[in-house]
């Protein structure tokens, strides 16, 4: 076979392979179920912080009111911060209407978003200590306003972390599966950002980021006039 044109064909293909290499990095202390396993990890590589975070994804069909949630176990609130262990609960199946849907058939892109949701409120519980996580706890339990709030904090990670489009994936096929029961969607439309807001909040991310770096160029500019001129005038100083 032609050198070039065998280097054409392999080259997507090794490139594949060391992307594949690189998820793999984000396995550390990680329980992961092998039919999840790659959308877990890409959502993962969008929280460097989490690489070395010990965190639990766990199939359970106890999960009655939604489909994923992200709890710290409780036994590891004890410990110090950084050895504390989080417990991603995943409902394997999806109730319909008249039937019922596996995690298998989810689309990734939406599997990645509903994920990196889940991992926006593991950061959250990264920030607060073992006091606030119980004051968390009792807050969302009892507050749908803070159920809002907390949602949305999450949601925010998530964007902020480049998994936007992700996020409207998930909503989207959240509010526009016909087969979902009505009552799950409008908690949904209720207490989560919405696609649009979604994007607004890209839009906004992506406004203060060309911000922050259009301030650090002129910074950087004026540095570099401010050193000139001292230069200029060192040159200009009489001799002694």
């Amino acid at each position: 076979m032609n050198v070039f044109l065998w280097a054409l064909i392999s080259a997507p293909l090794i490139q594949q392979d060391s992307i594949e290499k690189k998820l793999l990095d984000y396995k550390c202390n990680k329980e992961i179920p092998s039919v999840i396993e790659r959308q877990t990890l890409i959502a993962l590589s969008h929280y460097p912080e989490l690489k070395n975070t010990r965190i639990r994804f766990i199939f359970t069909r106890k999960l009655k009111r939604s489909v994923m949630a992200a709890r710290p176990m409780i036994s590891s609130l004890l410990k110090k911060r950084e050895k504390r262990t989080y417990d991603v609960l995943i409902n394997p199946v999806f109730k319909l209407e008249h039937s019922f849907e596996t995690i298998r058939q989810i689309p990734d892109s939406v599997m990645i978003g509903w994920i990196g949701h889940e991992l926006g409120h593991i950061m959250d519980y990264e920030n607060k200590s073992t006091w606030g996580i119980l004051g968390f706890g009792i807050s969302y339990g009892f507050s749908k306003k803070f159920i809002r709030k907390a949602e949305r904090i999450a949601d925010r990670f998530a964007v902020e972390r480049g998994l936007g489009e992700h996020l409207v994936a998930t909503k989207s096929f959240i509010l526009d599966h016909t087969e979902l029961p009505l009552a799950y969607q409008e908690k949904i439309a209720a207490l989560y950002l919405s696609p649009d807001d979604i994007v607004e909040l890209v839009a906004e991310l992506e406004t203060e980021e060309d911000e922050n770096k259009k301030e650090k160029r002129l910074l950087k500019e004026e540095n570099v006039i401010h050193e000139a001129e001292s230069e200029l005038n060192e040159g200009q100083a009489p001799a002694s």
